[in-house]
């Protein structure tokens, strides 16, 4: 079986006047993250590392924040366009792990309809998508940065 891995990143700022989006789901929280589109730093990362797993160009490219259609986007459009593309490469998801880095929220509570949401998009078992996040034991706080980053891992098959 031949098989494509690759890592994303995404980091975005907490601002206030912003709804808080991870991986399509609205999580009730008092700021959102700031980006041209809807700035989920989940889909984002998860864009990324489909997209450089199956040798396209990254979602800056692909999505530029220069291109107004883009502005505010729901980022889950953004997920099924992305599909498309890896798809007509020949390639389908196998596994997805994304790892949230940020103190507040408290995320966990989300986990499960971030995991049907995506396993129902790309067309994947839940079980083959792992959702976790990790604090920075205040470190974020203390240094005064408000923001959310993911790191997210993929395997396609072909």
């Amino acid at each position: 079986m031949n098989f494509k891995v690759s890592i994303g990143f995404d980091l975005h700022k907490l601002v206030p006047g912003r709804k808080l989006k991870l991986c399509g789901i609205e999580i009730p929280f008092e700021k959102g993250l700031l980006g041209h589109s809807d700035g989920d730093v989940g889909l984002h990362a998860l864009i990324d590392a489909m997209l450089s797993a199956s040798g396209l160009p990254d979602i800056g490219t692909i999505f530029s924040d220069k291109d107004p259609q883009y502005k505010d986007i729901d980022s889950i459009k953004l997920l099924e366009k992305t599909l498309e593309l890896v798809e007509k490469k020949g390639f389908k998801i196998s596994q997805i792990d994304l790892t949230f880095i940020c103190d507040k929220p408290k995320l966990s509570p989300f986990y499960e309809k971030m995991k049907n949401l995506l396993s129902e998009k790309l067309k994947i078992d839940p079980s083959n998508i792992g959702i976790k996040a990790k604090t920075t034991e205040g470190l974020m706080e203390s240094l005064q940065i408000e923001a959310i980053a993911c790191f997210c891992l993929v395997v396609l098959t072909k």
